[in-house]
């Protein structure tokens, strides 16, 4: 049987917790605000689709604009019912 030195364990765990640490850093480095309001910007802008094909890129706009709206009518309406 080989024996394992505890050391060498220790040591190859806190590299890779360091290693972890290091590419987490950079996500935790801005708010998560900031990070969510980036990717709803982005998710709006329609960024998802085919940079080259403009007119999926306008229907994407579009279409998630309009369903924000319709949400908010629809919400408020919910509100109002409710209320009464």
């Amino acid at each position: 049987m080989v024996k394992r030195n505890p050391d060498d364990e220790s040591a190859r765990e806190a590299e890779r917790v360091l290693k972890r640490v290091a590419q987490e850093s950079e996500v935790l480095g801005t708010s998560s605000f900031a990070r969510t309001a980036n990717k709803t910007l982005e998710h709006f802008a329609g960024a998802d689709g085919d940079q080259e094909d403009k007119a999926e890129v306008w229907g994407k706009r579009v279409g998630r604009f309009l369903s924000l709206i319709v949400f908010i009518v629809l919400a408020i309406w919910l509100f109002n019912y409710l209320a009464n």
